[in-house]
């Protein structure tokens, strides 16, 4: 988690897609590591993330396809997925997700 952390700007804002207990925006290192620390926790242990295609830079702007499981109870998660990522001075400042399938992530994650 420190590794995964230390490439976020103190700032960072993260758009999370769909209708689930983790959607909207989270803010700042703080907001950032609780969402994925409760992602963690809801799929125990299992969720994960994988680049699954080359990075495309613009500018500041980098688009990284991705792969992103998951498992728990009852339930698990497999889907593409494109992360859009704002990069300053080597640091990601801003997030926007996307998923393949925005109901089956929803369904996946739940809701509070």
């Amino acid at each position: 988690m420190p590794t995964v952390m230390a490439q976020f700007g103190e700032a960072v804002v993260w758009h999370q897609p769909g209708e689930n207990r983790f959607s909207g925006v989270h803010r700042g290192i703080d907001g950032v590591g609780s969402l994925i620390g409760g992602m963690m926790e809801i799929s125990e242990g299992s969720f994960a993330l994988e680049v699954s295609g080359p990075l495309m830079v613009n500018g500041d702007l980098v688009a990284v396809p991705v792969r992103f499981t998951g498992r728990r109870t009852g339930a698990s998660m497999d889907m593409a997925g494109l992360d859009l990522l704002t990069v300053r001075d080597g640091k990601i400042v801003e997030m926007h997700l996307f998923s393949e399938d925005g109901n089956a992530e929803d369904a996946f994650w739940g809701t509070v």
